[in-house]
């Protein structure tokens, strides 16, 4: 059955009140599908109906919850390749990419499934002679999870599994940008022994459905991935009803390139952070501060394997970098460069949009040299293949440079130093410090978040995702008394 023109509420599949778009970023021609979009009726039945699961889940045996998680990571994992597929055909990342995060997206369940059976409390005793004390974890409630489009598995997952795993039932709404691989994971719940309404696929406009979703006093806690502006909205309105809120939101990350570095090394990592996924990651590192001892002869390297890269069709051999996920995230990136230039950037290469042998959204890998800390380009984050060299005269300034930032999710340094790989790592305000590494890459089972505008709210990720997904309560008993 082609479930694209519904969404899954309450246990069912169900027609949408109006229908949009998915095509394929590399070859704009070809139609993907048609996909629902939500009415406020339908969110209000899919609130009311997880309100209901939620209550039977929370009984329901922590052995249920670790088969359903585990069945589902699996079912992932097993089927990357075709899932994979999809994935790239409607964002746009090279189909190696496309297996990888969806693979890893099976792994954050299956992670999870594991974490349902290590329910390991805290005793103590009590100041009070005779008075036991147990310390216990329970779900928090309904739990409303907004993800985006760059990674429309791999977050969804990492946010759906732990909410699944502790207790909670879930109303997600995914970007309508790729709104395939939403639906492709909502069939591999719907097949589960869940409660039905445990979880629910809502599609639609953020300012519509989003919106309504973050500002229902039935949601008990909201899991948000994007923008920084949409972000502090959701904040705003989630005071109203005190909602528990986790919002990871953009960034400027920044690569520091010492003049002790392994250059060929250092370049390979600034391409890998800087243009990988097209640049369209929260983690990509568009900020490439390099010592002046060795900026002209990392710069040179840079430019030429910048050069190299391969940008075609995200489903075609030998691909490095596919298209832009959309017409307007190309015009966006594009009237950046024109920013650059006015701020007295040097393009050295890229800056265009690209032919290929099918209509798409291609952009050639961008840089720029010359560029100083307090441009727009070097402030903002701009999701796209676009990066910055800034040059610094000495660690010291580099460091600083780093940390001269709103935001603060990663950082990075390229070094043969331990004295200053060890300081770099103390002292980069950031959530996430890499040595010797792309800025961009990170494990599933430790926290991942940020500081400043990156981030609010508990971290996600590992063991970390409890605090979110959970209260804490503290139980007192007498001892000896009876019961």
């Amino acid at each position: 059955m082609n479930y694209c023109n519904s969404n899954y509420i309450a246990g069912e599949w169900v027609k949408g009140q109006s229908e949009v778009e998915n095509r394929n970023p590399s070859d704009t021609r070809e139609l993907i599908g048609l996909y629902a979009q939500a009415s406020s009726i339908q969110l209000e039945s899919a609130i009311e109906a997880a309100t209901q699961a939620q209550k039977l889940w929370a009984r329901a045996g922590i052995e249920q919850r670790y088969k359903v998680l585990m069945a589902i990571g699996q079912e992932l994992i097993n089927r990357s390749s075709e899932i994979g597929l999809m994935l790239s055909r409607e964002e746009g990342k090279p189909q190696a990419e496309g297996i990888g995060e969806v693979y890893r997206a099976g792994q954050f369940f299956t992670y999870y499934a594991a974490e349902t059976l290590r329910q390991l409390g805290d005793t103590a005793d009590s100041v009070r002679d005779g008075v036991e004390i147990d310390v216990r974890r329970e779900p928090i409630g309904v739990v409303a999870i907004i993800s985006p489009w760059n990674f429309p598995m791999a977050t969804a997952c990492w946010k759906i599994a732990p909410a699944l795993a502790f207790g909670n039932a879930v109303v997600w709404k995914p970007a309508n940008l790729t709104p395939a691989c939403a639906v492709i994971l909502s069939e591999i719940i719907a097949r589960q022994d869940v409660p039905k309404g445990l979880f629910n696929l809502v599609m639609g406009a953020g300012v519509e459905i989003g919106q309504a979703l973050i500002e229902h006093p039935g949601i008990s806690a909201i899991s948000f991935t994007g923008s920084v502006e949409v972000g502090k909205g959701i904040a705003a309105a989630a005071v109203t009803n005190l909602t528990k809120v986790q919002l990871e939101m953009g960034s400027k990350n920044a690569l520091a390139v010492m003049d002790d570095a392994d250059l060929d090394l250092a370049v390979a990592c600034a391409v890998n952070g800087a243009f990988g996924g097209t640049g369209q990651k929260c983690t990509a590192s568009s900020r490439l501060i390099v010592h002046e001892r060795i900026h002209d002869a990392f710069v040179e390297k840079l430019v030429a394997a910048t050069q190299a890269l391969r940008v075609g069709h995200a489903l075609e051999a030998g691909t490095q970098i596919g298209p832009v996920a959309s017409a307007a995230q190309l015009a966006s990136n594009l009237a950046y460069v024109e920013l650059g230039r006015q701020e007295g950037g040097e393009l050295v290469t890229g800056g265009n949009p690209l032919e290929r042998a099918t209509p798409g959204h291609f952009m050639a890998p961008t840089l720029f040299v010359g560029t100083r800390n307090d441009m727009r380009i070097n402030r903002e984050e701009l999701f796209a293949p676009i990066a910055c060299v800034i040059k610094a005269g000495s660690y010291d300034e580099a460091l600083s440079l780093v940390n001269d930032t709103r935001f603060g999710l990663t950082a990075g340094i390229m070094t043969r130093s331990l004295a200053r790989a060890s300081h770099f790592r103390r002292n980069a305000r950031v959530g996430c410090v890499m040595v010797n590494l792309p800025t961009a890459g990170t494990d599933y089972h430790v926290p991942f978040g940020g500081r400043g505008d990156s981030s609010y709210g508990p971290r996600e990720q590992g063991r970390s995702a409890v605090e979110f997904y959970t209260h804490v309560k503290t139980g007192y008993i007498a001892a000896g008394a009876p019961l």
